[in-house]
């Protein structure tokens, strides 16, 4: 089904791994339309109720394919998977989080930084090197990567070519968490796996909630929370979570 992504079931998990190791996982055009189909799948799935998204130890992506680029004429790259690849993610109502080793450079930064959490390993390494191909980041490089490490930082990286180690992604509030190598994918399966035991609807409703935050101001994004709690207040999964409580039991969640 799938050609350059690998994608299984871990309980309520789903974990979609980018496979193309002797390219260091570029992303081409085909493996994000792969990885769309696979996160929309996983997304409209019941039984899941988080998703991470890994590459290898090595790599979790090296950027775009370059050659690809190369090849591709912009009335091409206007109408080519890309951007509604990263768009299926950004719009993914579940969990998204991202295991990361090694290179994340590029897209395959932006990639990262489009799920909702990422976990690093000691080796992973993030950059957006894009400026030394005379372009610039275009998958949300420039705006997410300035919102989480600030506007000098993001610029040093961006026109200068830095690359942020684990520990400095982690102290600049980048990533959520750096484990050793042989401890990232697991650790990132345990998180999605609490992260996917939780109530769904309210999990939802929260996870837009945190998105407003960065987008619009105080007042309106207290206003859209309220909104959203009263919506989680009038669920079945609310009165099934205060039942479970007061019974001392795991509730049964229904997603309603």
């Amino acid at each position: 089904m799938y050609q350059s992504i690998r994608v299984e079931s871990r309980g309520r998990v789903g974990l979609v791994q980018l496979n193309r190791p002797q390219q260091l996982n570029a992303l081409s055009s085909a493996m994000l339309g792969e990885l769309a189909r696979a996160v929309r799948a996983f997304d409209e799935d019941e039984a899941i109720g988080a998703i991470v998204i890994a590459g290898n130890e090595r790599a979790f992506a090296a950027g775009a394919d370059i050659l690809e680029f190369q090849q591709t004429s912009l009335p091409e790259l206007l109408k080519g998977e890309r951007a509604s690849a990263y768009e299926v993610l950004r719009r993914a109502r579940k969990p998204l989080v991202a295991a990361v080793s090694g290179y994340a450079y590029g897209g395959g930064c932006e990639l990262a930084m489009l799920c909702d959490v990422i976990v690093a390993s000691e080796t992973a390494r993030f950059a957006q090197p894009e400026i030394n191909l005379g372009l610039i980041p275009g998958g949300g490089g420039t705006q997410r990567l300035t919102r989480q490490v600030g506007k000098y930082l993001a610029l040093e990286v961006i026109l200068a070519g830095r690359v942020l180690t684990a520990w400095e992604a982690l102290r600049h509030g980048l990533v959520n968490r750096v484990v050793p190598v042989e401890l990232y994918l697991e650790e990132a399966l345990e998180l999605a796996q609490a992260m996917a035991e939780r109530a769904p609807l309210a999990a939802r409703l929260a996870k837009e909630a945190v998105g407003q935050a960065l987008e619009v101001g105080l007042e309106e994004g207290l206003a859209f929370e309220r909104a959203q709690f009263l919506l989680a207040f009038g669920s079945e999964d609310k009165a099934e979570g205060t039942r479970a409580f007061v019974e001392k039991r795991k509730p049964v969640w229904k997603g309603r």
